[in-house]
């Protein structure tokens, strides 16, 4: 019993003895490593004894304490520099067989984050040997390899394509959000339509599942319809609850990033840009290093107030001298977007932007040019540096839209001749250029014709070769076409006179050989590009019509404006109008609280064109709570927009006080017509002038005819005259409000604008009470021009040019009707002159002028 008792004791002792041992004692001393140095020392002190574990250990340890500093105090530079470091690179390239396959992916990732080249051959053996394992690896380690390409620009590689496809077989095992995010990025610039749609329905079914307080996740997935310039709408509201619920958790950094990521979309929410600009006023006083101030400035700066925003700018001129390459060019571009005109700051981002020229790359030198250029910035010298830095950048570049970007900027810049270098790498690389980018190239060319002084009377043949390739390449393009959103895709920033004299005709017949291809996904796409164009074409409108009928139920309601503008600003009425306008406002309308106001007020507008007043939308708008939020969100929205949208709500409140009476809708936009009319430049058309001259020989005298007439609710007629009940010309008893000089300006009286809404003009005078008109329909008003009331009629008379007309046709544009309602609802008899009857050969002598005036006015 003894000597058993002494032989368990003994076999204890050797099993004790074993356990310490073994123990890892260099993995303990990295555990407790608490800085960089103490990594390295421990590296140095065991050289011999590291394992592939230890690496792995020291190196992810590496890049942890530097992701838990801001990025403006890391110091990834100095680690790759450091003896040890080096240790670690060798050793790792050495044990890459022995790595499972987790090991392997956290070491490639965490190398790459501490900036090593994509060309070390550590990155290039760590990519070769994941590529041998890539079908076996667990979604995680995939999702981490995916991110690692794309961090070496590999997103079109045959490796990133086999992910692809690897997601498109396992994508229903996917369960964890930041895993699919991840992935969604990562392989969205190879994404099929058929795998984006399940990307998105599984992103949506993850979103309802994750954490609310995890705004990381929302945002990539918003980042991925950036990716993919595709706008689907469910997701992304969904999104923006979640950023709204998270706004006093967000930092400058990203408000700027998800700011930013709805521009590139076109996606406006007003409730986020009204929260995010009051959560980055609040950060003002504490961003005040140069990477928060940045973000701060270039997401506040667009839509803060000209206090703040001055402020702002205060506060960028002190730390212009601190800011890097990348924080000055952001800064450059922000003032560029708000069209600041502080000088001192601008000399002192630009001095910044000159010492760094030689960090930028490509892309981000041509966005600098044009910051500047758009900033009507003067320095000479700089100009002529960046145009140098551009070409050579062009010289050696072969992605077609850097050569086209560049050569778009090089457009910009004033210069006697053209560098023939310059010429030869476009016309290398035009033959791979999309519909897009051959638009923007000939832009360019119109440009260098224009301005290249030693060939003012003969284009130089490089021009001439160059635009015949262009139109070559475009009509090839346009007859290869299979695929319409593809299509759609390319057009849809497509415009100017060389598209519309050399590809408008084709792409219209290209679209019509593509029409079973319209479905309810881009109906509203298609018909926004009908509008923009200005083009009538009944076979297209009429299929999207149909399309939209059918289903309505599919198409988000916020679409409903773009599919309809088409039918309501060219004037088109489709077999099925009626449904259209049925099924659409009934689409919308239990969804009006959740349009952006602005773009409630456009849709708004876009009906009354077209002589739909849906009641719930039309009170929604002039409610006081509506106009409040409306007149709160304009103040974030870019100048243009914002001056937009005012001008189509005074025409919406002009519309519905007088083909609505009995809405009781007030007329409050008297003093902002005030502020316009003063503002209008007075000119008249050399054409005006005819008419007026002719006018007046017609009439009997320039005194009976009156010009430039300002109506109640501010229509300005060319013309005006008035017929007794015998159709005999009246003679006007006042003096006329207005003069013509020499030059064609007009000359008003601005006196009697003050009084101009109650003293009617005398067209609205002559049927009994000047107001009535606001309580009757207007069908009874024009019965009324032939009652005894009538003492004398009130014609007026309008110059139509070619804007009140589609392109394409002779076709009177809905606002050119809508115009002529209001005026004969005033009163008026309109007689309205088309540019292209006025100017027709039938109408070539000063008598055939006039009878033609004679028998508008006198029928």
């Amino acid at each position: 019993m003894m000597f058993r008792l002494r032989s368990v004791n003994s076999c204890l002792r050797r099993l004790l003895h074993g356990g310490a041992v073994t123990r890892d004692q260099v993995l303990e001393q990295l555990q407790v490593c608490s800085a960089e140095n103490h990594v390295f020392d421990v590296v140095g002190k065991n050289k011999a004894k590291l394992t592939v574990d230890h690496v792995n250990y020291a190196v992810r340890l590496l890049w942890q304490f530097q992701k838990e500093r801001p990025e403006m105090l890391r110091t990834v530079d100095l680690i790759k520099s450091h003896q040890q470091f080096l240790t670690l690179r060798v050793l790792a390239e050495n044990k890459i067989d022995l790595m499972d396959d987790f090991m392997l992916i956290d070491i490639l990732y965490a190398f790459l984050r501490l900036n090593m080249e994509p060309h070390d051959s550590l990155i290039q053996q760590l990519v070769s040997e994941a590529w041998l394992r890539i079908d076996r690896f667990p979604m995680a380690s995939l999702s981490k390899f995916a991110v690692c390409l794309n961090d070496q620009h590999l997103q079109h590689s045959p490796l990133m394509g086999r992910i692809t496809s690897i997601v498109n077989e396992r994508l229903p095992t996917i369960d964890d959000a930041r895993i699919l995010t991840a992935l969604m990025i990562s392989v969205s610039s190879l994404v099929s339509p058929q795998l984006r749609d399940a990307l998105i329905s599984r992103a949506d079914h993850l979103l309802h599942t994750t954490d609310p307080s995890n705004y990381n996740i929302p945002r990539r997935m918003v980042q991925f319809l950036r990716n993919i310039k595709y706008i689907h709408r469910p997701l992304l509201e969904r999104c923006n609850e979640i950023f709204l619920r998270n706004i006093p958790r967000l930092d400058a950094e990203n408000l700027s990033i998800i700011l930013g990521l709805y521009q590139s979309l076109q996606f406006n929410n007003c409730d986020f840009r009204l929260a995010a600009k009051q959560k980055l006023t609040e950060l003002i006083d504490s961003s005040i290093d140069p990477f928060s101030f940045t973000k701060l400035f270039v997401a506040l700066a667009p839509m803060a107030t000209p206090e703040i925003r001055e402020r702002l700018e205060n506060t960028a001129l002190l730390l212009a001298d601190e800011l890097n390459a990348q924080q000055a060019l952001a800064v450059a571009e922000a003032l560029e977007e708000i069209q600041s005109r502080n000088l001192s700051l601008m000399n002192k981002i630009a001095s910044v932007i000159q010492r760094n020229l030689h960090l930028y790359k490509s892309v981000e030198v041509a966005r600098i040019t044009q910051a500047l250029f758009l900033l009507q910035y003067q320095n000479p010298e700089l100009f002529a540096t960046l145009r140098n830095i551009l070409i050579k950048f062009l010289e050696h570049s072969v992605f077609p839209y850097e050569v086209t970007m560049l050569t778009r900027v090089l457009s910009m810049l004033p210069c006697p001749r053209l560098e023939e270098a310059v010429v030869s790498r476009v016309d290398a690389v035009v033959e791979q250029c999309n519909l897009s980018e051959l638009n923007t190239i000939s832009f360019a060319v119109a440009k260098w014709v224009r301005n290249d002084q030693s060939y003012r009377h003969n284009t130089h043949s490089k021009y001439v070769r160059l635009l015949q390739t262009l139109n070559r390449c475009g009509h090839e393009r346009l007859q290869t076409a299979d695929r319409l959103d593809l299509l759609l895709d390319e057009l849809k920033y497509v415009s100017g006179e060389w598209f519309e004299e050399m590809l408008l005709d084709e792409t219209m017949i290209t679209l019509q050989r593509m029409i079973d291809q319209i479905n309810w996904t881009n109906v509203s796409e298609l018909a926004f590009f009908l509008t923009r164009i200005n083009h009538l074409s009944p076979p297209l409108m009429d299929r999207i019509a149909s399309v939209t009928v059918e289903h309505i139920h599919k198409i988000h309601y916020s679409a409903t404006y773009a599919t309809l503008l088409p039918f309501s600003v060219l004037n088109y009425d489709p077999p099925q109008v009626d449904e259209l306008y049925d099924a659409c406002i009934k689409r919308f309308t239990p969804h009006l609280s959740s349009f952006d106001p602005h773009l409630l007020v456009l849709l708004a507008y876009s009906l009354a064109v077209a002589d739909h007043f849906p009641e719930e939308l039309i009170r929604a708008i002039f409610s006081i709570d509506f106009l409040g939020k409306l007149d709160s969100q304009l103040e974030t929205l870019p100048d243009a927009l914002n001056m937009r949208t005012r001008l189509r709500l005074m025409e919406l409140n002009r519309a519905v006080c007088l083909e609505c009476p009995e809405y009781q809708v007030p007329w409050f936009h008297e003093r902002y017509c005030q502020q316009l009319h003063r503002k209008g430049n007075g000119s008249v058309s050399p054409v005006q002038q005819q008419i007026h001259k002719m006018l007046g020989e017609v009439l009997g005298g320039l005194n009976c005819v009156q010009m430039a007439v300002v109506t109640p609710y501010f229509y300005t007629i060319d013309f005006e005259c008035k017929l007794d009940k015998h159709l005999k010309p009246l003679s006007y008893i006042e003096p006329s409000t207005l003069q013509i000089s020499d030059r064609g300006k007009v000359h008003w009286d601005t006196s009697s604008l003050e009084n101009i809404r109650d003293e009617l003009p005398t067209g609205a005078q002559r049927y009994g009470d000047p107001y009535m008109y606001l309580y009757l329909h207007r069908s009874r008003i024009l019965s009324m021009l032939t009652s005894s009331l009538c003492l004398f009629l009130s014609v007026a008379v309008d110059f139509l040019d070619s804007k009140y007309f589609c392109k394409n046709t002779h076709h009177m544009k809905g606002e050119a009707l809508m115009r002529k309602r209001h005026l004969e609802i005033l009163g008026y008899r309109v007689v309205q002159i088309p540019h292209f009857e006025w100017n027709s050969m039938e109408l070539s002598t000063q008598d055939a002028w006039k009878e033609y005036l004679k028998k508008k006015i006198f029928r």
